[in-house]
């Protein structure tokens, strides 16, 4: 492989959130020509990624709730 790929398969994973071990777990497949194991690894941390969304949507849901409540109130007081 040249080491121009492989850098810039590096810089691809890094730019997805991989971690290090990640990273080294995708190249040796890489190396290999481990695809299945390279599609496993990468949809994991897509798997990993989507979970970390529907978990900041939950956390902007609460904050619109409390911010819906605060103006609710606003409103009623007048």
């Amino acid at each position: 492989m040249k080491k121009s790929k492989i850098k810039s398969v590096i810089e691809n994973l890094k730019d997805a959130g991989c971690n290090k071990t990640t990273i080294e777990k995708f190249i040796v497949c890489f190396e290999n020509n481990r695809k299945e194991e390279q599609l496993e690894i990468l949809e994991k941390q897509r798997t990993n990624l989507l979970n970390r969304v529907h978990k900041d949507e939950k956390r902007i849901s609460c904050l619109d709730y409390l911010a819906y409540q605060i103006k609710r109130e606003n409103c009623c007081c007048r």
